[in-house]
């Protein structure tokens, strides 16, 4: 696949579904955010066409258009596409993992809950761009989407429960679409199971109603400590579905891209 720059894109209206929840938010987060990649089998009237961004990719058209290497770029990324894709993936990657997936909607308002003493939650701002890359590397992905720490707290999409100068913990948009925004959390783990991540989940929640957006939730089948988490901040079962985590390419020295 080669990659399409911004003003190459097709009318995107036939790809995706408009004010989907979700993951499948990405492509209007994308668009609006301006990170993120779109690639394509060929730049005139394609015919297959893909969207990525952190490392999650969807993809939409005519897996016959693609040539046997043509995903193998994708390598290392949570796809969710449609069933006839499945070949393709299969011939592309030494590895093809189903990850059964959970989809939640916002549907009980629920209070902020109080925070221990000298714990405050407020909205992200630019200046504490420093105090989440202090994270954990293993946290990375909680900003992924947003290009880094500076992108998501220049975003005004986070919110973070902080003693002093410290994120304890942090809630955002993940995916900002025209309708839902799809919402990632974290705790540091020496701070869990004091209902920091809650307060944050809640107060995050309220602001994207503000906004006119409806706050939607992904997580695993197996993470149930983000279900009891999404249910307890009023989210409710939509629907479940199925991605697939890719393994290395197939086939190496296809000449593809990085």
């Amino acid at each position: 696949m080669i990659e399409l720059a911004p003003d190459q894109l097709p009318p995107l209206t036939r790809w995706f579904t408009a004010g989907s929840p979700g993951a499948a938010a990405l492509p209007e987060h994308v668009l609006a955010s301006g990170t993120g990649r779109w690639w394509a089998d060929r730049a005139a009237a394609p015919r297959a066409l893909a969207v990525a961004c952190a490392d999650h990719v969807l993809l939409r058209g005519d897996p016959e258009a693609l040539a046997r290497d043509a995903l193998a770029v994708f390598g290392a990324h949570y796809v969710q596409a449609p069933a006839r894709f499945l070949p393709a993936l299969g011939s592309a990657f030494d590895l093809v993992v189903p990850w059964e997936r959970m989809l939640y909607l916002h549907q009980v308002p629920v209070p902020v809950p109080r925070t221990p003493d000298g714990v405050t939650v407020r909205r992200l701002a630019a200046e504490d761009a420093p105090a989440l890359a202090a994270l954990t590397p293993d946290t990375a992905w909680v900003h992924a989407s947003w290009g880094g720490p500076a992108g998501l707290a220049a975003s005004g999409l986070g919110w973070a429960a902080f003693r002093e100068e410290d994120v304890l913990a942090v809630a955002c948009t993940y995916f900002h679409g025209t309708r839902y925004e799809d919402i990632a959390c974290f705790t540091v783990p020496e701070h869990r199971r004091q209902r920091l991540a809650l307060a944050c989940v809640t107060a995050l929640c309220q602001d994207i109603a503000t906004r006119g957006h409806s706050p939607s939730w992904t997580c695993s089948r197996d993470n149930r400590p983000s279900r009891l988490l999404a249910w307890t901040a009023g989210f409710r079962l939509e629907h479940e579905y199925v991605q697939h985590l890719t393994g290395k390419p197939a086939h190496q020295g296809s000449g593809l891209p990085a």
